[in-house]
């Protein structure tokens, strides 16, 4: 006998132990099936699970289960990124907890202890993995700093440089000064910084007492201005361009030039250009011809090394000489104003991009790095989706593809880190540089250049992240090696991620795999999902105190009720509003589930191969069956569409309505009555149409319907899994089976609305009167009569004789009218006030929120989550006005 309630907590571990022991998950590159293949986004090493892991793992083992009860050999790729600088992070935390130093132990050293932390601790989120019932090929998972990633990451680099695809240059990065590194702009977040706008005066070489006042934020940048911008069409500088200005402090001569970058609207229309500290100023010393002197270190302290100008006498000037980035602007406005050449200061609320894990202002910083020619790689892949080779879901993120990837600027790929890919480069004594796949390689081709063997130092720099990351869709199958599970799985059918990535690491896997897999893309379809917010539509984050940890909530409700949420809440193009509560009512459909099963159990109805759906003669066996393949074929093609809120709707409302709020109801009478065919009927349609539910829900929910259906006898534990996605069966006449009960669900369920609008206790029972009926109607209710009188708390359904009496409530159902003679059992006129007042309370709130919608100062000012929460309880009380309108209309008299 099953339990009375499902214990998560113990069956969940252990059926998930069998699925992996029994290589539930296994991709089969030997056999002849169909490929279907998922690339999982490698979660970072020292990560642990989030609630958006939750979203995306959950997405990614809803296919994968799908498919593969398809009869599709699935493989979905598991393994973990490296993640440098998160990485680098914690291990020098930990051993600065012991009091060790990176820089002291040396790079040998502190390698050997990431290696050890990785052994002891980084497989924290892979077992996490496995509670939420990822059923990916766990043998076949993959590191990025693996030996085999490792291989292919030296091919694509020199592969590459070979090509003139990948080179150095001298170019701006995003610099940390605290780990003293180039990042990606993935690692950068703007922050909203409270500072001032400092407007300074420039004087007007040869021109006494004439100046052009720049407005800045960052006045301590000042001693590598190298140019002031000005529109070539306005008037007010038209006689300056060309001629110089004296830079203050320095007494260096900088030109005034025309550019169109400079915003005669904004500011002063005077724009400082200090090309090592600013990518826009960058780009505009690239247009002039400007010096590019940078003035602040790799610690974000002032550097004199680099400032050319008649300064070296200067007091002032020498003394800002190491100082931090943020004392010298205080010493340089200071001077300024001391020197009279601060005209103005005005507050100002800055975003200031600041490193996300050091949390310090990053700097733009010009140094020589690595660079891959990002433009070349992504004109192919910009072709693939234009031509639908690659489709984006929803395909709206196209747009943000495109965006990017026509707009690509060089891709930075080198770090200044010591754990990653070490860059496989090395250096003569001339600067010479030689790229090989092995430092055997390089010393050959150096003592071929030189004639003799010379002296080489390796490049201690290591490879961005994305580097490794993007070769991911080929590289795990082997490449590049030519391997059975490179031919088969490669490529992938479809990638599960979030938007925030598509530039960062969809887009670079399409480069590489288009530029090394012979023109194949990496996968044929992106599906984008959106973030997890709150119940309110809010960003969850530490500080609001709304951050959901989906292990606890699995503690608390089970996996099946947290993925099942998940499924319910996830629709293309828009977030998540995951709360608490959400998953507790979704527990609520898993108990429904067992409770059913339980209640089977006590029919004795069990598996039973033998049942024929085609030979089923009852309307109700019938109509189950029937309702069961529109259930299937609704889920199925949600599924196939990435439609993953409609496949639980399907379900949900199959399971819970048609099944388990109908259709046992109305087989109670046949299955408490005597033995014999129509029993059997019922009881054969009903395993059949809870074998086809355990399947339909298992991809959501596959702890509990994997237990359920060993319990019954469907199959073997652990077997369900391996089970054939459940197809349409022949009905009989289904359309008749469907009317009839249609007509009997929309009979009952009418009836007991009037009764709970009006407020009728069910220990009151009254007769239904029809009006209108036909024949066939009326043949229903007396077939129907023992089910609507316990259903309806009806004492019995006739035809009205005579006129209307007064008193009652109405609805109409099908061709006839059912009233319901109330006069005597509540007070009418008492129920149409109360339902009055309720309808003109909807209305007056309705009233309110439509008038600040129709604000547009409001909604041009609010938050988008706001706005749309108010959009959301404008059409809650329309749709109670329209249900409280309907109310109104059925009572009569």
């Amino acid at each position: 006998m099953l339990d009375k309630t499902f214990d998560h907590a113990a069956i969940e571990p252990r059926l998930y132990q069998g699925w992996e022991d029994s290589g539930a998950f296994a991709a089969h590159p030997e056999n002849s099936k169909k490929p279907f293949t998922i690339m999982i986004p490698p979660p970072n090493v020292t990560g642990s699970l989030h609630i958006g892991h939750a979203l995306t793992m959950t997405v990614q083992d809803i296919l994968t289960r799908f498919r593969r009860m398809q009869g599709r050999d699935a493989l979905w790729q598991p393994g973990t990124d490296h993640a440098g600088i998160a990485t680098q992070m914690v291990v020098e935390r930990l051993l600065a907890s012991q009091g060790l130093k990176r820089r002291e132990m040396g790079r040998e050293a502190f390698l050997a202890n990431v290696w050890e932390w990785k052994r002891e601790s980084g497989g924290t989120i892979t077992r996490q993995l496995r509670r939420l019932g990822a059923s990916l090929d766990w043998p076949r998972e993959r590191f990025t700093m693996d030996e085999g990633l490792s291989e292919a990451v030296r091919e694509v680099f020199v592969t590459l440089y070979s090509q003139g695809l990948l080179y150095r240059d001298k170019r701006l990065v995003n610099w940390d000064p605290v780990f003293q590194t180039a990042i990606s702009d993935l690692e950068v977040e703007s922050r909203e910084v409270k500072g001032s706008i400092w407007h300074l005066r420039y004087p007007v070489e040869g021109e006494p007492g004439r100046f052009v006042t720049v407005a800045t934020t960052r006045p301590e940048t000042m001693l590598g201005d190298t140019a002031v911008a000005v529109h070539p069409e306005d008037a007010r500088y038209a006689d300056l361009v060309g001629k110089f200005l004296v830079l203050p402090l320095t007494g260096r001569r900088i030109p005034i030039v025309a550019d169109a970058y400079s915003d005669p609207e904004k500011g002063t229309g005077a724009v400082k250009i200090t090309p090592a500290h600013d990518f826009n100023d960058f780009e505009v010393g690239k247009r002039h011809g400007l010096a590019s002197p940078s003035v602040l270190d790799a610690d974000a302290k002032v550097t004199l090394a680099e400032i050319p100008g008649p300064w070296a006498e200067d007091a002032f000037v020498r003394s800002l000489e190491g100082q931090d980035r943020f004392a010298a602007r205080k010493a340089i406005v200071a001077k300024l104003e001391e020197m009279e050449l601060l005209a103005a200061v005005e507050p100002h609320v800055n975003q200031v991009p600041h490193g996300d894990r050091s949390g310090v202002p990053i700097e733009p910083r010009l140094t020589m790095q690595w660079y891959v020619d990002a433009k070349t790689l992504a004109q192919p892949a910009i072709k693939a989706v234009e031509t639908g080779q690659t489709v984006f879901v929803p395909r709206q993120w196209e747009n943000t593809f495109f965006a990017w990837m026509r707009d690509i600027q060089p891709w930075c790929v080198s770090r200044q880190l010591w754990w990653g890919h070490q860059i496989p480069a090395w250096y003569a004594p001339d600067g010479e540089v030689f790229v090989a796949k092995t430092e055997e390689e390089a010393r050959a081709a150096a003592k071929a250049k030189f004639g003799r063997d010379v002296e080489l130092v390796r490049d201690p720099d290591v490879l961005d992240t994305w580097f490794s990351s993007a070769l991911w869709p080929f590289s795990t199958l082997g490449w590049p090696n030519q391997t059975p599970e490179l031919e088969k799985y490669y490529p992938g059918d479809v990638l599960v991620t979030g938007f925030d990535i598509i530039f960062f690491w969809v887009a670079r896997m399409m480069m590489m795999g288009l530029h090394f897999m012979d023109g194949r893309v990496p996968f044929q379809k992106v599906y984008i999902h959106g973030l997890v917010r709150d119940e309110k539509g809010q960003k969850m984050s530490k500080s609001k105190g709304n951050v959901m940890d989906p292990l606890e909530l699995i503690e608390a409700y089970g996996t099946d009720a947290l993925r099942f949420t998940i499924a319910s809440l996830t629709g293309p193009g828009r977030d998540v509003k995951l709360g608490r509560k959400r998953v507790e009512d979704f527990r609520s459909f898993g108990t429904k589930i067992w409770n059913a099963a339980r209640f089977l159990e006590m029919n004795g109805i069990k598996a039973d191969p033998a049942f024929d759906p085609a030979s089923a003669r009852t309307p109700l066996a019938r109509w189950i069956l029937d309702g069961s393949n529109r259930a299937v074929a609704e889920a199925t093609a949600a599924l196939e569409a990435f439609r993953f809120d409609e496949y639980a709707g399907a379900s949900y409302r199959f399971v819970w309505g048609s099944f388990c709020d109908w259709f046992l109801e109305f087989a109670k009478p046949v299955l408490n009555g005597p033995d014999g065919p129509a029993k059997d009927e019922v009881k054969g349609a009903a395993q059949h149409v809870f074998g086809t539910i355990l399947k339909l829900l298992h991809p959501a929910m596959p702890f509990m319907t994997e237990a359920l259906h060993a319990e019954f006898g469907y199959g073997a534990e652990c077997t369900l899994i391996r089970a054939e996605w459940p197809g349409a069966v022949p009905v009989t006449d289904a359309e008749a089976a469907r009317e009839e009960l249609d007509w009997l669900v929309k009979l009952i369920g009418e009836v007991r609305g009037v009764r709970s609008e009006m407020n009728v206790p069910p220990s009151i029972t009254v007769p239904l009167l029809l009006s209108g009926a036909s024949g066939t109607t009326l043949a229903r209710a007396e077939a129907w009569i023992e089910v609507i009188r316990r259903m309806a708390r009806a004492t019995e359904v006739r035809p009205l004789e005579g006129a209307v009496p007064k008193g009652v409530a109405q609805v109409v159902v099908g061709e006839a009218t059912v009233m319901l003679p109330l006069a005597d059992v509540i007070d009418l006129s008492a129920e149409r006030t109360r339902l009055g007042q309720a309808r003109a309370k909807a209305e007056a709130e309705a009233g309110k929120v439509l008038a600040k919608l129709g604000n547009a100062d409001f909604v041009a000012r609010a938050k988008e989550e706001v706005v749309e929460e108010n959009r959301e309880r404008l059409a809650a009380f329309q749709a109670e006005m329209a249900r409280l309108d309907a109310a109104l209309a059925r009572i009569a008299g």
